[in-house]
């Protein structure tokens, strides 16, 4: 199972296995209060989609499959994540506000087509 949840909730342990999916630490968090088990920021979108995206609904389809093609061609990044997965629960930790719209909802669809 994969879920997903915002850096400023506080971890639980259903939760299982956490990792930070934001190529950017999330701002006024500490390292300890995220409970992470890796910060896999080599799995986050690149910093030119990301600043392209820019967290704009309106371009979400065109988003998704530029992430899942920089994700096609490295498969290093993610595999661990998968492999995390099918092992138990994982939680992908992100920092953007919307919460519908970001890079690790995404990646969890992604993730999920592999499963």
């Amino acid at each position: 199972m994969i879920k997903l949840k915002r850096a400023y909730e506080p971890p639980e342990p259903e939760d299982g296995r956490r990792f930070l999916v934001d190529r950017l630490w999330p701002r006024g968090v500490k390292k300890e209060a995220l409970a992470l088990e890796r910060w896999a920021k080599e799995v986050a979108p690149s910093h030119e989609l990301r600043k392209e995206f820019h967290h704009d609904a309106a371009r979400w389809d065109e988003f998704q499959r530029a992430y899942a093609a920089e994700l096609d061609a490295n498969p290093a990044a993610w595999e661990p994540l998968l492999e995390a997965a099918r092992e138990g629960t994982i939680t992908l930790v992100y920092s953007a506000r919307d919460e519908k719209h970001n890079q690790a909802v995404a990646l969890k669809a992604y993730l999920e087509s592999k499963l």
